[in-house]
């Protein structure tokens, strides 16, 4: 029987032998379709290709597009198919990413897929689905891509971070910051950097927005009564407990008014321009409904805008628009809302969408609306004739350039009052470009945690990047929110290593963790016991804030089955390869498989970090030339042809010459410590590479001989004949 079976699937949560990048990897056995390339099986290609036209993007091996297309003519094996499939459903569903991989694994018909992984829930999803998919085309079953990608779609919008969080993570993730991420809950907690570097955001809300400001901002009334003492126009009102107090403080007020929640947001419950008494009372308890309180303010005419603060600069602006339909004297008002309104691409229920899909039952505001044009759900308009069914909340039109500096500045200040350091600020006026006071313009509300969606998909005018401010105001001066993240790994000494390079860091007065087999240690405090080098135990240590430099081993096992906790490091170590200790269950089989995995740690130094390699190691040695970063050799033979070559090119190297670990840079040398003062060598010789590569890990991170040489002096590793591999 012809089929494709899972055999398992590994989440690699972090860089890997693959990429730099989170994925699956699906090990699949395709069984009797290992003699079935896709040249072979009758009008696969044809079928495949009609259900995902865009196939035709993937460029493949060939490097172009139509590269895969080309390779299902040529004849290619269902793995690769999967693997294609996989990822372009992914596509279809808003997660755009092309990297994939298949590699034949020793026994015949097993595969590797490897396939990115944005959310491990979605893209376990999308490998079944494409499966299925594939296993259809082969059999030439109907197959249902547009319910499998609807799926994919809602998954990704219920399970990932919504698009004002994941505009902010991008751009902060981007090459000119290079900030790494860690997702904190399963909402849009995020945190930007690590340890004691590291900010949090929350959607627009970020760990300098004070909580008062946001209870301000909540509270409308108190929020125009700081304002208006400040200089910053406001509309008069007050707040109201009943139908008939509303009427009585129109009347005050004088008419027009808007009747509103106190907590309004995105114009939910606000009823504008209203004129008699029915129309006050009518809405006061569509604005209750929101919760909160009510108030009455005057109306101000003009158009709604939002004006986006960060760290008090104007960093985007958007003009509301009055939405209507327009009758052809045969669809009523409910039909003509769902075939022009709701068909707006920018319409939709997920997050993703800047306006909301209208459903009339849900939206009392517009069945009052329609009331006061005489009308209903169910009227039929005359040809040509307009309705108006939205007159707010629907701020879609970029006019970050038209902004007069009065205005600006006046929302500026406004953000500074409630004490915001990111603010939507929400005015009406006629003409954005020229100043409040000269057309009795107001601020009618301040927001914290605002939408950035209106500035990142406008419906007319640019993007803004408001991620890219808010990046630069949580990492102003080019800061990236990294601390020191020293990796080690190899085949032995991993673990002496570790926590030999621990104890330098805290005698340079840093607040350090380490993650090893021997523990997880918050300084010299143990916090947990047995083996913490799993991926888990590094993320705990990087979500510390209180820590300044962080300490992870890597043994090869979790590096295969897991990946790394941390995205790049400043200092990467390997001790050692053991071409034999080859890890079958994780389907490292080969040596070439295995210096894969170990090359990892190399592979994600910064390139204003270091690499720290066993010279002795030819294996080790070899890896200096895969690091972004420099290197620093270390061997117990300073003769070795490799450290002097790399020596004689300025690099520097730790060796032993007449007995003394001495510290070489380019031609220069100096002595650091004799090895009859190392109580770890008393204990045992073999302990030398790892004392050298350890001493080499803190010279790469800045730390002066006498520190270096004070810790190895006074330190006695516990059970350093503990390796691991």
């Amino acid at each position: 029987m012809k089929s494709i079976e899972f055999l398992k699937i590994v989440h690699l949560r972090g860089p890997n032998m693959w990429t730099y990048r989170p994925v699956l990897e699906a090990w699949v056995d395709i069984g009797e379709l290992e003699a079935c390339p896709s040249n072979t099986l009758p009008g696969f290609n044809q079928r495949l290709t009609t259900w995902l036209p865009t196939l035709h993007t993937h460029r493949c091996s060939y490097g172009e597009p139509g590269g895969f297309l080309k390779r299902l003519e040529e004849g290619t094996w269902p793995a690769h198919i999967l693997e294609h499939v996989t990822l372009e459903l992914q596509n279809l569903a808003g997660l755009p990413g092309g990297f994939g991989r298949a590699r034949g694994m020793t026994q015949p018909g097993h595969y590797k897929v490897i396939v990115r992984a944005w959310h491990e829930e979605v893209t376990h999803t999308a490998l079944h689905a494409a499966r299925d998919l594939v296993m259809a085309a082969i059999e030439d079953r109907p197959f249902d891509v547009a319910g499998a990608v609807k799926q994919l779609h809602e998954m990704a919008d219920r399970l990932m971070l919504g698009p004002s969080t994941a505009c902010i993570v991008e751009a902060a993730g981007d090459k000119s910051r290079r900030i790494p991420h860690i997702r904190l809950n399963d909402g849009n907690l995020v945190q930007l950097g690590y340890g004691s570097k590291s900010r949090r955001i929350w959607t627009a809300e970020t760990d300098r927005t004070s909580a008062i400001a946001e209870t301000i901002a909540g509270d409308k009334d108190l929020t125009k009564s700081l304002l208006a003492p400040c200089g910053v126009p406001v509309p008069e009102g007050r707040m109201v407990d009943s139908p008939s107090d509303a009427w009585e403080a129109a009347q005050e007020i004088g008419l027009p008014v808007v009747v509103k929640p106190d907590d309004a947001n995105h114009g939910r419950g606000v009823s504008l321009e209203l004129m008699t008494q029915a129309e006050v009372e009518a809405a006061f308890p569509i604005a209750d409904a929101q919760g909160g309180g009510v108030m009455v303010e005057r109306f101000v005419r003009g158009e709604e805008h939002r004006l986006l603060v960060v760290n008090n600069k104007l960093v985007a602006a958007a003009r509301g628009e009055r939405i209507f339909v327009t009758g052809d004297g045969k669809a009523t008002i409910r039909e003509l809302i769902d075939t022009q309104l709701n068909t707006d691409p920018r319409r939709g229920a997920a997050e993703e969408f800047p306006l909301e899909t209208i459903v009339l039952e849900n939206e009392p505001l517009i069945q009052q609306l329609l009331r006061r044009q005489k009308m209903d759900a169910d009227a039929v308009p005359l040809a040509g004739q307009q309705v108006l069914i939205q007159q707010n909340g629907n701020c879609a039109i970029d006019v970050t350039d038209l902004v007069h500096p009065d205005n600006a500045r006046t929302a500026c200040l406004a953000a500074r009052i409630v004490g915001l350091d990111i603010a939507g600020i929400d005015l009406v006026v006629e003409d954005i470009s020229r100043p409040l006071a000269e057309q009795g313009g107001a601020i009618v509300e301040v927001n914290a945690g605002p939408g950035l969606l209106m500035h990142l998909k406008p419906a007319q005018g640019q993007p803004r990047p408001v991620g890219a401010a808010i990046a630069d105001h949580l990492f102003p001066n080019g800061e990236n929110g990294r601390i020191p993240v020293i990796g080690i790994t190899g085949s032995r000494d991993t673990t002496a290593v570790a926590q030999i390079v621990a104890r330098l860091l805290q005698l340079d007065g840093r607040r350090t963790g380490l993650a090893s087999a021997a523990g997880l240690f918050l300084g010299s405090r143990k916090v947990q016991a047995g083996d913490c080098t799993q991926w888990e135990a590094g993320q705990r240590l990087l979500i510390n804030r209180t820590l300044d430099a962080v300490v992870i081993e890597n043994p090869a096992a979790v590096m295969a089955s897991e990946g790394l906790a941390y995205d790049r490091c400043l200092v990467g170590v390997i001790t050692a390869i053991d071409n034999a200790a080859l890890l079958p269950a994780h389907g490292i089989d080969t040596a070439e498989l295995l210096f894969k995995v170990f090359r990892t740690q190399v592979d994600v130094v910064l390139p204003g970090g270091v690499a720290v390699l066993n010279a002795d190691d030819p294996t080790v040695a070899a890896m200096a030339e895969l690091s972004d970063g420099a290197v620093i050799l270390f061997g117990a033979d300073a003769a070795l042809p490799i450290i002097i070559e790399h020596r004689s090119k300025g690099g520097r190297a730790l060796v032993v010459r007449d007995r003394r670990i001495m510290l070489a840079a380019g031609a220069h040398e100096a002595p650091l410590i004799e090895l009859t003062a190392i109580p770890l060598l008393n204990e045992s010789a073999e302990h030398l590479a790892g004392i050298l590569g350890a001493i080499g890990a803190g010279w790469a991170l800045g730390l002066s001989p006498e520190i270096l040489r004070a810790g190895i002096e006074t330190y006695h590793f516990p059970g350093a004949d503990a390796a691991t591999d």
